[in-house]
């Protein structure tokens, strides 16, 4: 029986080792360089390199210059972004206070408002009867003879004017060949 014992005390020693052997693994790959880890993303650029540091979220430009590489952070436009928000955030909570201090206005007055617009000039009488309340009539006043006699002698003019500057395009062509 003392062999059993003495072989489940080796077998147990080993399982021990192999554990300690992997957890040793594990420690040595968490201590391992930030670079190894997975910190720093890089991408190339036309100027060097684009680093993103994933911990901390940082962008920053490596360029390399005859001393070496120097790799300088990109400006954040979201502190910028952030501080504007509370800010406008800061306003509106004033305004709030303001509004809520001021005096109170109600959409209610107690005077009735009258039916008609007194700033509005009196109409002459019209020579037709007023059509019923519901019914609304539009009126065009149609052009007289006159203006109809105006608008084609312009057009009569136009078309001419137009007719005479095509002939005199189409003789400089027909010049010049």
């Amino acid at each position: 029986m003392r062999a059993a014992n003495s072989s489940t005390a080796s077998w147990l020693a080993a399982a021990f080792a192999a554990v300690l052997t992997i957890s040793g693994g594990c420690l040595a790959a968490q201590s391992a360089p930030d670079s190894e880890n997975g910190r720093y993303s890089m991408t190339p650029i036309p100027e060097g390199v684009l680093r993103l540091d994933s911990r901390t979220g940082t962008v920053s430009t490596c360029t390399r210059s005859g001393a070496g590489w120097a790799c300088y952070a990109v400006p954040d436009e979201r502190i910028a972004l952030d501080a504007e928000i509370g800010r406008l955030q800061a306003e509106v909570e004033t305004l709030k206070g303001r509004l809520a201090a001021g005096p109170t206005v109600s959409g209610k007055i107690d005077e009735a408002l009258p039916k008609t617009d007194p700033l509005k000039k009196a109409e002459p009488q019209a020579r037709e009867p007023k059509a019923a309340e519901g019914e609304r009539r539009i009126e065009i006043p149609l052009p007289s003879e006159q203006d109809v006699d105006r608008v084609m002698s312009f057009l009569e003019r136009a078309w001419r004017r137009l007719i005479d500057m095509a002939n005199r395009v189409q003789k400089d062509v027909s010049g010049k060949i």
